[in-house]
C-alpha cells in the first residue's frame, strides 16, 4: 500500500491505456511516453502494461507501507529516497515505511514511477489508466492528493530475489541501469522526426516549405491531449473545409489560425481540422518531455524510415528484456 502526503502538481495512474473504444468516444489515453513507462515496469518485474504512477513538473511525496522494489525514468526530477538521493533507470530498493520525494522537473516535464506487483486499481474498459476528463479510471478517476491510498499487486518471481540482494547490499539501488532515451536511434536535439499527413496537399509550397524549415515553439496550452506550437503560419493553398476523420497520437493538425497542434494520448478521436503531418512515434517520447517555451524542428522522414526506426527500438527493447531475463536466471 502507498500513501500519498503530496499529491504533485499533476500526478495520475496510468497504464499504456485503452484501445478498443475510440468509436465509443473514448481515447486511447495511458503514459504519454509509453517507452519510459514500459522500461521502468521492466526494471521491476512487472508486465510492460503495469499501471504506474505519472508525474508532471513537480512530483508527489509517497510512503511505502511494505518494503518494496521501484523504479523511476523520464525526466530530471529531483527525487529522494529519505535522505538519500533516488537513482533512476534502476530497481530501486525501499524499506517498509520508507519515504519517497519527488521535487520540481529540472529537465524535462514529466517521468514514470513504478512499484513491484503494479498499482492494483480497478480496470476499467480494459485498463487502469486515468482519464480524467470522463472521470474514470486510475484512482477515482482523477489526479492523486494527499491522503491517497494506493494498493500494490504482489511482487513477480524475477523481482524477490533483486529485493533480498538489494536487501544485503550497502547500495539501495543496482549498479547497472537502463535508459530509454538510448533505445533506438534518437533525432538530434530538438528535433522531432515526422511524416506527411492526410491533407499535406491541402497547403500551399509556403506553408510546405515552413513546416520542415523553421522551429516552433510550445505556448502554454500544452497538456495530456496537445501542444499547442507558435511558429510561422501555416495556411492553406485554398480555403478548405474536412469532414471530420479519424486521428492518433502524433498527429499535426493546423487549425484556422495556422499555428500548429501535436496531439498526445489523451487526444480527441476524430478532428476536423487538416492533418499536415504525423510524428513517428519513436519520437512520441520527445513531445512528452516539452513543456512551454522549448522549442523543436519538424524532420522530414518517409513511412517506411519510421517503420525502421520503430522496429530498430523494439529490437533494443528486445535486448533489454534478454538481459534483465539473465540476471535472475
Amino acid at each position: 500500500m502507498i500513501t500519498v502526503l503530496k499529491g504533485g502538481a499533476f500526478t495520475t495512474v496510468q497504464d499504456l491505456g485503452r484501445p478498443g473504444h475510440q468509436r465509443d468516444g473514448v481515447s486511447v489515453g495511458g503514459a504519454v511516453d509509453g517507452l519510459a513507462a514500459r522500461v521502468a515496469n521492466l526494471l521491476v518485474g512487472n508486465s510492460e502494461g503495469a499501471a504506474l504512477l505519472e508525474m508532471t513538473l513537480q512530483g508527489p511525496e509517497l510512503v511505502f507501507e511494505e518494503e518494496t522494489l521501484l523504479a523511476w525514468c523520464g525526466g530530471g526530477f529531483a527525487a529522494r529516497l529519505g535522505a538519500e538521493d533516488l537513482p533512476k533507470d534502476r530497481p530501486v530498493r525501499v524499506p517498509a515505511g520508507g519515504g519517497v520525494a519527488f521535487g520540481a522537473a529540472r529537465s524535462g516535464a514529466r517521468a514514470w514511477l513504478a512499484v513491484a506487483g503494479g498499482i492494483d486499481v480497478p480496470l476499467v474498459l480494459g485498463s487502469r489508466s486515468t482519464y480524467r476528463r470522463a472521470g474514470f479510471g486510475g484512482h477515482e478517476g482523477r489526479t492523486l492528493k494527499a491522503g491517497d491510498r494506493l494498493p500494490c499487486g504482489a511482487p513477480s518471481e524475477w523481482a524477490r530475489p533483486v529485493l533480498a540482494a538489494l536487501r544485503n547490499s550497502p547500495r539501495t539501488g543496482t549498479a547497472w541501469s537502463v535508459r530509454p532515451e538510448t533505445l533506438g536511434k534518437a533525432a538530434p536535439e530538438g528535433t522531432v522526426r515526422a511524416m506527411r499527413g492526410p491533407e499535406w496537399e491541402w497547403f500551399g509550397a509556403e506553408a510546405q516549405r515552413r513546416f520542415f524549415e523553421t522551429p516552433f515553439a510550445v505556448t502554454k496550452d500544452a497538456d495530456r491531449m496537445g501542444l499547442c506550437l507558435t511558429g510561422p503560419a501555416l495556411a492553406t493553398a485554398k480555403p478548405r473545409e474536412m469532414i471530420s476523420d479519424a486521428v492518433n497520437t502524433g498527429v499535426v493538425q493546423v487549425p484556422p489560425s495556422g499555428q500548429p497542434v501535436v496531439l498526445l494520448t489523451s487526444r480527441q478521436t476524430v478532428g476536423g481540422y487538416p492533418r499536415i503531418a504525423a510524428v513517428a512515434a519513436v519520437d512520441t517520447p520527445r513531445l512528452a518531455q516539452l513543456r512551454p517555451g522549448d522549442a523543436l524542428r519538424f524532420e522530414e522522414i518517409s513511412l517506411a524510415t519510421a517503420h525502421e526506426l520503430y522496429i530498430g527500438r523494439e529490437r533494443d527493447l528486445n535486448r533489454v528484456r534478454a538481459g534483465l531475463a539473465r540476471l535472475t536466471g
